[in-house]
Protein backbone atom coordinates (compact mmCIF):
# COMPACT_ATOMS: atom_id res chain seq x y z
CA UNK A 1 0.00 0.00 0.00
CA UNK A 2 1.20 3.48 -0.87
CA UNK A 3 0.24 6.22 1.57
CA UNK A 4 -0.39 9.93 0.97
CA UNK A 5 1.26 12.58 3.10
CA UNK A 6 3.72 11.98 5.92
CA UNK A 7 1.51 10.71 8.76
CA UNK A 8 1.95 6.98 8.33
CA UNK A 9 0.34 5.91 11.60
CA UNK A 10 -2.78 7.90 10.80
CA UNK A 11 -2.84 6.64 7.20
CA UNK A 12 -2.40 3.03 8.35
CA UNK A 13 -5.29 3.31 10.76
CA UNK A 14 -7.58 4.64 8.03
CA UNK A 15 -6.31 1.98 5.60
CA UNK A 16 -7.51 -0.61 8.10
CA UNK A 17 -11.10 0.02 7.03
CA UNK A 18 -10.23 -1.36 3.57
CA UNK A 19 -7.57 -3.95 4.41
CA UNK A 20 -6.56 -6.45 7.06
CA UNK A 21 -3.22 -6.65 8.82
CA UNK A 22 -1.86 -3.29 7.68
CA UNK A 23 1.82 -3.06 8.62
CA UNK A 24 4.10 -0.14 7.83
CA UNK A 25 7.40 -1.31 6.29
CA UNK A 26 9.02 1.97 5.21
CA UNK A 27 8.12 5.67 5.03
CA UNK A 28 4.88 5.86 3.06
CA UNK A 29 4.68 2.11 2.42
CA UNK A 30 2.80 -0.72 4.10
CA UNK A 31 1.82 -4.33 3.44
CA UNK A 32 -1.56 -5.89 4.20
CA UNK A 33 -3.12 -9.33 4.18
CA UNK A 34 -6.19 -8.41 2.13
CA UNK A 35 -7.60 -5.36 0.35
CA UNK A 36 -11.16 -4.46 -0.59
CA UNK A 37 -10.72 -2.43 -3.82
CA UNK A 38 -14.12 -0.75 -3.52
CA UNK A 39 -13.42 0.45 0.02
CA UNK A 40 -9.89 1.52 -0.86
CA UNK A 41 -11.30 3.77 -3.60
CA UNK A 42 -12.85 5.90 -0.84
CA UNK A 43 -9.76 6.28 1.35
CA UNK A 44 -8.17 9.68 1.85
CA UNK A 45 -4.64 8.82 2.93
CA UNK A 46 -3.94 5.72 0.83
CA UNK A 47 -3.12 6.33 -2.81
CA UNK A 48 -3.14 2.76 -4.17
CA UNK A 49 -2.67 -0.92 -3.39
CA UNK A 50 -0.52 -3.47 -5.20
CA UNK A 51 -0.66 -7.20 -5.75
CA UNK A 52 2.85 -7.68 -4.43
CA UNK A 53 5.37 -9.57 -6.55
CA UNK A 54 8.16 -9.07 -4.08
CA UNK A 55 10.00 -6.90 -1.60
CA UNK A 56 13.72 -6.19 -1.78
CA UNK A 57 16.38 -3.59 -1.13
CA UNK A 58 16.36 -0.21 -2.86
CA UNK A 59 18.32 -1.15 -5.96
CA UNK A 60 17.15 -1.20 -9.61
CA UNK A 61 18.82 -4.53 -10.29
CA UNK A 62 17.07 -6.11 -7.32
CA UNK A 63 13.74 -4.81 -8.60
CA UNK A 64 14.44 -6.30 -12.03
CA UNK A 65 15.37 -9.62 -10.44
CA UNK A 66 11.93 -9.75 -8.79
CA UNK A 67 10.21 -9.19 -12.15
CA UNK A 68 12.35 -11.85 -13.82
CA UNK A 69 11.68 -14.46 -11.12
CA UNK A 70 8.02 -13.78 -10.38
CA UNK A 71 5.16 -16.01 -11.46
CA UNK A 72 3.00 -13.76 -13.66
CA UNK A 73 -0.44 -14.90 -14.73
CA UNK A 74 -1.40 -11.84 -16.75
CA UNK A 75 -1.80 -11.05 -20.42
CA UNK A 76 -1.97 -7.85 -22.39
CA UNK A 77 -0.01 -4.61 -22.40
CA UNK A 78 1.96 -3.22 -19.49
CA UNK A 79 3.52 -0.03 -18.19
CA UNK A 80 6.11 0.34 -15.45
CA UNK A 81 5.92 3.30 -13.07
CA UNK A 82 8.64 3.84 -10.47
CA UNK A 83 8.54 6.31 -7.61
CA UNK A 84 10.73 7.31 -4.70
CA UNK A 85 8.64 8.33 -1.70
CA UNK A 86 9.64 11.41 0.29
CA UNK A 87 13.07 11.61 -1.37
CA UNK A 88 14.13 8.79 0.93
CA UNK A 89 16.16 6.68 -1.53
CA UNK A 90 18.89 7.57 -4.04
CA UNK A 91 17.42 5.73 -7.03
CA UNK A 92 16.94 6.71 -10.68
CA UNK A 93 13.28 6.01 -11.44
CA UNK A 94 13.91 6.17 -15.20
CA UNK A 95 16.56 3.46 -14.86
CA UNK A 96 14.16 1.33 -12.81
CA UNK A 97 11.43 1.69 -15.43
CA UNK A 98 13.83 0.70 -18.21
CA UNK A 99 15.16 -2.32 -16.32
CA UNK A 100 11.80 -3.68 -15.23
CA UNK A 101 10.18 -2.83 -18.57
CA UNK A 102 12.83 -4.74 -20.51
CA UNK A 103 12.39 -7.71 -18.17
CA UNK A 104 8.66 -7.74 -18.96
CA UNK A 105 9.30 -7.43 -22.70
CA UNK A 106 11.66 -10.40 -22.47
CA UNK A 107 8.75 -12.33 -20.98
CA UNK A 108 6.52 -11.52 -23.94
CA UNK A 109 4.67 -8.42 -22.82
CA UNK A 110 4.11 -5.37 -25.00
CA UNK A 111 4.58 -1.93 -23.49
CA UNK A 112 1.81 0.68 -23.67
CA UNK A 113 2.56 3.79 -21.65
CA UNK A 114 -0.73 5.53 -22.47
CA UNK A 115 -3.41 2.92 -21.82
CA UNK A 116 -1.89 -0.30 -20.48
CA UNK A 117 -3.91 -3.32 -19.41
CA UNK A 118 -1.67 -3.65 -16.35
CA UNK A 119 0.54 -1.21 -14.45
CA UNK A 120 3.57 -2.39 -12.51
CA UNK A 121 4.56 -0.06 -9.68
CA UNK A 122 8.06 -0.09 -8.25
CA UNK A 123 8.11 1.91 -5.03
CA UNK A 124 11.22 2.93 -3.11
CA UNK A 125 11.40 4.30 0.41
CA UNK A 126 14.37 4.39 2.70
CA UNK A 127 16.12 1.04 2.11
CA UNK A 128 13.07 -0.85 0.86
CA UNK A 129 11.54 -1.56 -2.53
CA UNK A 130 8.07 -2.99 -3.20
CA UNK A 131 7.22 -4.33 -6.66
CA UNK A 132 3.65 -5.18 -7.64
CA UNK A 133 0.69 -4.80 -9.95
CA UNK A 134 -1.76 -2.00 -9.23
CA UNK A 135 -5.05 -3.56 -8.12
CA UNK A 136 -6.83 -0.61 -6.50
CA UNK A 137 -6.53 3.17 -6.44
CA UNK A 138 -8.27 5.83 -4.41
CA UNK A 139 -10.28 8.55 -6.11
CA UNK A 140 -8.31 11.78 -5.70
CA UNK A 141 -11.07 14.32 -6.36
CA UNK A 142 -10.98 16.27 -3.10
CA UNK A 143 -10.02 19.55 -4.79
CA UNK A 144 -13.38 19.47 -6.57
CA UNK A 145 -15.06 19.99 -3.18
CA UNK A 146 -13.00 22.81 -1.69
CA UNK A 147 -15.00 24.47 1.09
CA UNK A 148 -14.83 27.85 -0.64
CA UNK A 149 -16.46 26.37 -3.75
CA UNK A 150 -19.52 24.99 -1.94
CA UNK A 151 -22.91 26.67 -2.32
CA UNK A 152 -22.78 27.48 1.40
CA UNK A 153 -19.41 28.40 2.92
CA UNK A 154 -18.25 29.52 6.34
CA UNK A 155 -14.63 30.15 7.41
CA UNK A 156 -13.00 27.35 9.37
CA UNK A 157 -14.54 24.53 7.34
CA UNK A 158 -12.55 21.30 7.37
CA UNK A 159 -10.68 20.18 4.25
CA UNK A 160 -12.52 17.38 2.35
CA UNK A 161 -9.56 15.01 2.54
CA UNK A 162 -9.49 15.17 6.32
CA UNK A 163 -13.28 14.98 6.57
CA UNK A 164 -13.19 11.80 4.46
CA UNK A 165 -10.55 10.22 6.69
CA UNK A 166 -12.47 10.98 9.88
CA UNK A 167 -15.70 9.67 8.38
CA UNK A 168 -13.92 6.46 7.37
CA UNK A 169 -12.50 6.01 10.87
CA UNK A 170 -16.01 6.36 12.26
CA UNK A 171 -17.25 3.52 10.04
CA UNK A 172 -18.59 5.31 6.97
CA UNK A 173 -19.41 3.12 4.00
CA UNK A 174 -22.25 1.30 2.25
CA UNK A 175 -25.00 0.33 4.70
CA UNK A 176 -23.69 2.56 7.50
CA UNK A 177 -25.37 5.58 9.04
CA UNK A 178 -23.08 8.39 10.16
CA UNK A 179 -24.00 11.32 12.41
CA UNK A 180 -22.33 14.72 12.79
CA UNK A 181 -24.01 16.39 15.80
CA UNK A 182 -22.21 19.71 15.14
CA UNK A 183 -22.30 19.49 11.38
CA UNK A 184 -21.61 23.11 10.42
CA UNK A 185 -21.51 23.35 6.63
CA UNK A 186 -21.80 19.57 6.26
CA UNK A 187 -18.28 18.68 5.12
CA UNK A 188 -18.06 15.41 7.05
CA UNK A 189 -21.56 14.42 5.93
CA UNK A 190 -20.69 15.06 2.27
CA UNK A 191 -17.64 12.80 2.46
CA UNK A 192 -19.49 10.08 4.39
CA UNK A 193 -22.31 10.19 1.84
CA UNK A 194 -19.92 9.93 -1.10
CA UNK A 195 -18.61 6.59 0.20
CA UNK A 196 -22.15 5.22 0.49
CA UNK A 197 -23.32 6.15 3.99
CA UNK A 198 -26.69 7.42 5.06
CA UNK A 199 -25.98 10.68 6.87
CA UNK A 200 -27.60 12.56 9.73
CA UNK A 201 -26.62 16.12 10.54
CA UNK A 202 -27.45 18.27 13.53
CA UNK A 203 -26.52 21.86 14.28
CA UNK A 204 -27.66 24.38 16.88
CA UNK A 205 -27.83 27.20 14.35
CA UNK A 206 -30.66 27.35 11.84
CA UNK A 207 -28.30 29.05 9.37
CA UNK A 208 -25.85 26.14 9.53
CA UNK A 209 -28.53 23.46 9.30
CA UNK A 210 -30.00 25.14 6.23
CA UNK A 211 -26.57 25.59 4.63
CA UNK A 212 -25.60 21.98 5.29
CA UNK A 213 -28.80 20.82 3.59
CA UNK A 214 -27.92 23.00 0.60
CA UNK A 215 -24.41 21.54 0.39
CA UNK A 216 -25.63 17.95 0.74
CA UNK A 217 -28.15 18.47 -2.04
CA UNK A 218 -25.42 19.89 -4.27
CA UNK A 219 -22.95 17.04 -3.80
CA UNK A 220 -25.19 14.08 -3.01
CA UNK A 221 -28.34 15.06 -4.88
CA UNK A 222 -31.85 15.75 -3.70
CA UNK A 223 -33.01 14.83 -0.21
CA UNK A 224 -34.51 11.85 1.53
CA UNK A 225 -34.29 9.54 4.50
CA UNK A 226 -30.64 8.77 3.64
CA UNK A 227 -29.58 12.40 4.27
CA UNK A 228 -31.23 14.37 7.06
CA UNK A 229 -30.13 17.61 8.74
CA UNK A 230 -31.98 19.02 11.72
CA UNK A 231 -31.57 22.01 13.98
CA UNK A 232 -30.93 20.81 17.50
CA UNK A 233 -28.77 20.65 20.58
CA UNK A 234 -25.81 18.22 20.39
CA UNK A 235 -26.24 17.52 24.10
CA UNK A 236 -29.86 16.41 23.66
CA UNK A 237 -30.17 14.72 20.28
CA UNK A 238 -33.57 13.89 18.83
CA UNK A 239 -32.39 10.36 18.07
CA UNK A 240 -33.11 7.02 19.67
CA UNK A 241 -30.39 5.01 21.39
CA UNK A 242 -28.11 3.21 18.91
CA UNK A 243 -29.68 5.13 16.03
CA UNK A 244 -26.43 5.40 14.03
CA UNK A 245 -23.31 3.36 13.37
CA UNK A 246 -20.76 6.10 13.85
CA UNK A 247 -20.43 9.72 14.90
CA UNK A 248 -17.92 12.39 13.89
CA UNK A 249 -17.79 15.92 15.16
CA UNK A 250 -15.47 18.87 15.14
CA UNK A 251 -15.74 20.52 18.55
CA UNK A 252 -15.72 24.34 18.86
CA UNK A 253 -12.17 25.70 18.88
CA UNK A 254 -11.20 27.86 21.82
CA UNK A 255 -14.39 29.85 21.93
CA UNK A 256 -17.76 29.90 23.65
CA UNK A 257 -20.35 27.62 22.10
CA UNK A 258 -23.15 29.15 20.07
CA UNK A 259 -25.56 27.30 22.39
CA UNK A 260 -25.65 30.02 25.01
CA UNK A 261 -26.72 27.85 27.96
CA UNK A 262 -23.58 25.66 27.74
CA UNK A 263 -20.01 26.33 28.70
CA UNK A 264 -17.52 24.81 26.26
CA UNK A 265 -16.55 22.08 28.75
CA UNK A 266 -20.17 21.18 29.40
CA UNK A 267 -21.02 21.29 25.71
CA UNK A 268 -18.25 18.92 24.65
CA UNK A 269 -18.66 16.59 27.63
CA UNK A 270 -22.42 16.31 27.25
CA UNK A 271 -22.18 16.00 23.46
CA UNK A 272 -19.73 13.13 23.94
CA UNK A 273 -22.17 11.42 26.30
CA UNK A 274 -25.02 11.81 23.80
CA UNK A 275 -22.79 10.49 21.03
CA UNK A 276 -22.00 7.41 23.14
CA UNK A 277 -25.73 6.86 23.58
CA UNK A 278 -26.51 6.86 19.86
CA UNK A 279 -23.37 5.25 18.35
CA UNK A 280 -20.86 2.52 19.24
CA UNK A 281 -17.88 4.30 17.66
CA UNK A 282 -16.83 7.81 16.85
CA UNK A 283 -14.21 10.40 16.08
CA UNK A 284 -13.84 13.69 17.94
CA UNK A 285 -11.71 16.45 16.43
CA UNK A 286 -10.74 19.49 18.49
CA UNK A 287 -8.03 22.07 19.14
CA UNK A 288 -7.10 20.36 22.42
CA UNK A 289 -7.23 16.95 24.03
CA UNK A 290 -10.62 15.90 25.36
CA UNK A 291 -9.37 12.45 26.38
CA UNK A 292 -10.53 12.67 30.00
CA UNK A 293 -13.93 14.05 29.01
CA UNK A 294 -14.38 11.25 26.47
CA UNK A 295 -13.63 8.59 29.08
CA UNK A 296 -16.00 10.25 31.55
CA UNK A 297 -18.70 10.26 28.85
CA UNK A 298 -18.49 6.50 28.34
CA UNK A 299 -15.89 6.13 25.60
CA UNK A 300 -12.62 4.28 25.28
CA UNK A 301 -10.01 6.28 23.36
CA UNK A 302 -8.44 3.67 21.08
CA UNK A 303 -6.13 6.06 19.20
CA UNK A 304 -5.23 9.72 19.32
CA UNK A 305 -3.30 11.99 16.98
CA UNK A 306 -2.01 15.53 16.93
CA UNK A 307 -2.26 16.80 13.36
CA UNK A 308 -0.77 20.18 12.47
CA UNK A 309 -3.01 22.27 10.21
CA UNK A 310 -1.04 25.53 10.26
CA UNK A 311 1.11 27.56 12.60
CA UNK A 312 -1.69 28.38 15.03
CA UNK A 313 -3.77 25.21 14.84
CA UNK A 314 -3.02 21.62 15.77
CA UNK A 315 -6.01 19.30 15.56
CA UNK A 316 -6.35 16.68 18.26
CA UNK A 317 -8.07 13.60 16.85
CA UNK A 318 -9.66 11.10 19.25
CA UNK A 319 -10.76 7.73 17.84
CA UNK A 320 -13.46 6.35 20.11
CA UNK A 321 -15.23 3.10 20.93
CA UNK A 322 -18.06 2.85 23.39
CA UNK A 323 -16.70 1.48 26.67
Amino acid sequence: MEFVGDEDRFAALEAGVAAAGVERVAPGLAVADAVDPDRLAGLAYTRRALDLLGRTDADPRSARAIVEAASIEREGTVAVRARVLRDSAAVSTSEVERECGSALVARGFAVDLDDPDHTLRVLFADGACLVGWVVAESVRDFSARRPTDRPFFQPGSMAPMDARAYANLAGAGPGARVLDPMCGTGGVLIEAGLVGSDVVGNDAQAKMAHGARENLAHYLGGSGVDRVVIRGDATDLALRTDAVDGVVFDAPYGRQSKIARHSLDDLVGDALAEAARVAPRGVLVADRSWHEAAVDAGWRVTDSFERRVHRSLVRHVHVLERA
